[in-house]
């Protein structure tokens, strides 16, 4: 009976890493910029962090509730992870089961040379974290946020590129 349990544990904890896995894609910059750059009517909200970041880490509970706020709305959360691909498994994925965190976009960009990628995102990051960047390509307008933001900021910013 105790392998038994111990087969349902594993299983249950080898279904949960891979549903995690399923949700955090690994990419290159050129996805990313085709994710940032592609014609569309929905306006994308998106948050560039790590574990590692404390403000990351303490403002991504308002990009889950802006998500959520905003789901019948033609806006889009994307959270673009930065630990690097080498702690996907060691730290990510753990740092996203315990802390729950079910935004419907999660992605791990793998591209560890920051200095080729970080300007061609926006001229005005210096590569500091958090990053977030609010998108409407319909209207080409774009605004840049190097720092840790609260909910309130997040809808005051997000409000004109929605009306």
């Amino acid at each position: 009976m105790k392998s038994i349990h111990t087969w349902l544990l594993l299983s249950l904890l080898v279904i949960g890493q891979a549903s995690i896995a399923q949700r955090m894609p690994v990419i290159k910059y050129p996805a990313l910029e085709r994710l940032l750059t592609r014609p569309t009517d929905t306006v994308l909200v998106v948050n560039f962090w790590a574990t590692w970041c404390a403000p990351c880490v303490a403002e991504l509970p308002y990009f889950e509730q802006l998500s959520a706020a905003h789901a019948t709305d033609k806006v889009k959360v994307i959270l673009v992870n930065l630990d690097g691909i080498g702690q996907l498994v060691k730290k990510v994925q753990p740092f996203i089961a315990r802390t729950g965190i079910k935004s419907p976009e999660m992605l791990l960009l793998d591209e560890p040379d920051y200095n080729s990628w970080i300007g061609k995102v926006s001229p005005d990051w210096s590569g500091a974290l958090p990053f977030t960047l609010i998108i409407d390509p319909s209207r080409k307008q774009r605004k840049t946020f190097e720092k840790g933001l609260t909910l309130a900021e997040l809808e005051t910013e997000l409000r004109p590129f929605i009306q």
